[in-house]
């Protein structure tokens, strides 16, 4: 008796776990794109232009939730490897790494007294703070869910709802890449760099739509 309860409650104890780090993927890549809608509220809302550094760390921002789609893409097959967890959260390692060097980078430009930094504050700190702050929090989360992937690999996890979540996700990460190419493209125009501090929506002006 005590032979078969033993196992089933330690394989209902990793399942449990695997949900957790299931979605605990889907929440990660949501957040980062969320941060992203965040970034282009401000810009499209208050018409504050970003310069090349922050769409840097929009980048990084969308690379670290690329690494957590990996991990959803196979959790919605039904199981996920630790080599699996490896690989998405690596990427997401790296992306928070380098977006917090470029977050910090773009601090310590503004970092002198009587300089009041680049665009405008959000809840008392500049966004390029902010991003920083996150990206830091983001390298403790995953370091904490690497050295926790033994327990919770190779785990059956349902499809059915996960598959739904993930598809959505999916749909979610996609249209954020899209439209953030979209505001690159529209800032920089037909030219290879984008300006230092931007002022204006290039492209309008490179297809005479509007006028200097």
């Amino acid at each position: 008796m005590t032979t078969t309860t033993a196992p089933l409650a330690e394989r209902d104890a990793e399942g449990f776990l695997g949900q957790v780090q299931y979605w605990f993927a889907c929440f990660f890549a949501v957040g980062w794109t969320g941060i992203v809608c965040a970034g282009l509220g401000v810009q499209f809302g208050s018409w504050d232009y970003p310069c090349p550094l922050c769409m840097v760390q929009r980048m990084f921002m969308l690379l670290a939730a690329l690494g957590a789609l990996h991990i959803v893409r196979k959790g919605m097959t039904g199981t996920v490897t630790g080599r699996d967890y490896m690989a998405g959260w690596g990427l997401a390692l790296v992306a928070c790494i380098g977006g917090g060097f470029a977050a910090w980078r773009q601090t310590m430009l503004h970092i002198l007294p009587g300089d009041k930094g680049y665009g405008a504050p959000v809840l008392g700190l500049h966004m390029y703070v902010w991003a920083w702050i996150l990206f830091m929090a983001s390298v403790v989360a995953v370091g904490i869910v690497m050295s926790l992937a033994h327990l919770t690999a190779a785990r059956e996890i349902q499809i059915r709802p996960q598959r739904t979540v993930g598809r959505l996700v999916f749909g979610f990460v996609a249209l954020i890449i899209a439209v953030n190419l979209v505001a690159v493209f529209l800032l920089e125009g037909f030219h290879w760099f984008l300006p230092d501090d931007p002022t204006r929506y290039q492209f309008f002006y490179d297809v005479h739509i509007l006028k200097s």
